[in-house]
């Protein structure tokens, strides 16, 4: 067992955004931190005729939408279709929507793109829903805060996220997921099925469930010294629904993940539930560039 006092070095191995609520992630091989998170993450989200988002669990489809940015553009592609080209700075009408407990002001992304998620998305889709969808995007004029009870009472805000600004997870965990994986006959999965935003290396599977912070010293690939430090505090673990078991390639949900995850995976922390990953706040560091590679430390907690 590590000692509280112990440093534990850690290289961050990947960096993901996932620009469209639930639709497919991108990898980067840098970032801005901002206090809601990697710049551009969950900055869109996906609403039904009453506001509320709407996610791969209703909508498996999702999961084949491909993000990337071109142009001043974020750009959406699916198959078989046109790809949406939509203005990062476009917004059209206000619209209140709601992503689980938290009601909020957004804007809604027009008629044109509306129409492009329900073509695409309306094949599968439970009866009504796909013909009321519509885009919205995050009003940065809101403050949208994470729980402080988790906190400890810092105001840590996010954008359309599920509740915290960052999600953070080992590829030793990973590793280790399919390694079990493996021994059934199963084939492995990706980082890709649990949506971190940081897979960090140099610990021991779910050591990152125990961590009380994580420091990161910024150094771009052309600077001399390293710049300000970024403190990165794991407040919550992650707790999986049937997401992980939507095959990302195809939409077509799998039976093999959540029974190997719930034959391990049940967290006292939340009365049982299955959890991969933790929940993280940024501490210090808005403003400041992440880099694949970038090397750091973490500091052990009690749990």
């Amino acid at each position: 067992m590590p000692h509280a006092d112990d440093a534990l070095p850690l290289t961050l191995e990947q960096l993901w955004i996932y620009p469209v609520k639930s639709c497919a992630g991108l990898r980067l091989s840098s970032a801005a931190l901002l206090d809601t998170g990697l710049e551009w993450d969950r900055t869109w989200m996906l609403v039904d005729a009453s506001g509320e988002f709407v996610s791969q669990r209703e909508l498996p489809r999702m999961a084949l939408i491909r993000p990337r940015f071109r142009q001043g553009h974020l750009e959406l592609l699916a198959p078989g279709m046109l790809s949406l080209r939509l203005p990062l700075d476009a917004a059209e009408s206000p619209r209140r929507v709601r992503v689980w407990d938290d009601e909020v002001d957004a804007w809604d992304m027009g008629d044109l793109a509306a129409q492009w998620f329900t073509d695409f998305l309306a094949p599968g889709a439970p009866q009504g829903l796909a013909a009321g969808l519509r885009l919205v995007r995050f009003d940065p004029d809101v403050r949208r805060l994470s729980a402080v009870h988790w906190t400890q009472g810092v105001e840590a805000p996010n954008q359309f996220s599920d509740g915290f600004p960052l999600l953070v997870l080992s590829s030793a965990s990973l590793a280790e997921l399919n390694g079990r994986l493996a021994l059934l006959g199963q084939t492995p999965v990706g980082p890709e099925r649990f949506r971190p935003n940081l897979v960090l290396g140099g610990m021991e599977a779910h050591d990152e469930d125990r961590l009380a912070d994580i420091h990161l010293r910024a150094l771009a690939p052309d600077a001399a010294a390293p710049g300000p430090a970024v403190w990165l505090q794991p407040v919550k673990p992650c707790a999986r629904c049937s997401i992980p078991d939507v095959d990302p390639q195809t939409a077509e949900r799998g039976t093999a993940l959540s029974p190997v995850l719930h034959s391990y995976r049940q967290d006292r922390r939340l009365m049982g539930a299955v959890t991969f990953g933790m929940n993280a706040i940024v501490r210090q560091g808005d403003g400041q560039m992440l880099y694949e590679g970038m090397l750091g430390a973490g500091t052990w907690g009690v749990w």
